[in-house]
């Protein structure tokens, strides 16, 4: 089987799994948007995912989203940032992503609008939220009660569209519950700021839980990608 094959194949699965989650959720599978996160793979994937219909694509890392970006600028792909985001990178990624989804701290904020400016291009704005519990080793995100803030901050901002909320189910924990937690909190976040309508949760192991609970984006890598290669 060729790598377009794989690819083609994997994708179909994934759609499959995406129509029929939204079809136990009672919703359009329209309402959902995929994004492919091709960490560590190869330009050459993009090009034959662009080729298959891909039209949204998700990067961790900002050296290699960049040079990605560059090399595929060609193909007219949405590219999303979803990574951890270090403030002394925020203006650089800006000058590439169409999305940042990984938006934790108002300390990015600037940076991203001067970035977007000197561009002269807008970038989306996801406002990433903590799911963990309590005590536990946190991954990015922000604590919910610091979400109207950093929301306010970002429509304060030229060249920056606050869209919505992204996040990551915790490790070892039930993503059921905790996207049923991350959709209680998008419902607040909309009472103030009605137009922030997206909610990216959801990845390979649990996007039908996602969906269930209102994820208007899922972002895929190894269902679609296969196993990811060791980074060199």
């Amino acid at each position: 089987m060729s790598r377009r094959d794989e690819l083609a194949a994997n994708l179909g699965a994934v759609r499959a799994r995406i129509d029929a989650a939204c079809a136990d959720a009672v919703r359009d599978a329209a309402e959902v948007r995929l994004t492919v996160v091709t960490k560590f793979f190869p330009a050459s994937d993009v090009r034959l995912l662009a080729e298959l219909g891909v039209t949204d694509v998700g990067e961790n890392r900002h050296q290699e989203a960049e040079a990605k970006a560059a090399e595929c600028a060609d193909l007219g792909l949405r590219w999303h940032f979803i990574g951890g985001l270090q403030s002394n990178k925020a203006v650089a990624v800006a000058r590439y992503a169409d999305v940042v989804e990984s938006v934790d701290r108002t300390k990015l904020v600037a940076g991203l609008g001067r970035g977007a400016g000197e561009s002269d291009r807008d970038v989306d704005v996801l406002l990433q939220v903590s799911l963990d519990p309590p005590g536990a080793e946190h991954r990015s995100g922000a604590e919910a009660d610091a979400l109207h803030d950093l929301a306010d901050a970002v429509e304060a901002t030229d060249r920056l569209s606050l869209r919505g909320l992204m996040a990551v189910a915790p490790l070892g924990g039930d993503p059921a519950a905790a996207f049923a937690q991350l959709a209680e909190t998008h419902r607040e976040l909309l009472a103030r700021h009605p137009g922030a309508t997206w909610l990216s949760a959801g990845m390979s192991g649990d996007l039908e839980q996602a969906i269930a609970a209102g994820a208007t984006h899922v972002r895929v890598g190894s269902a679609v990608l296969g196993t990811r290669p060791e980074f060199k």
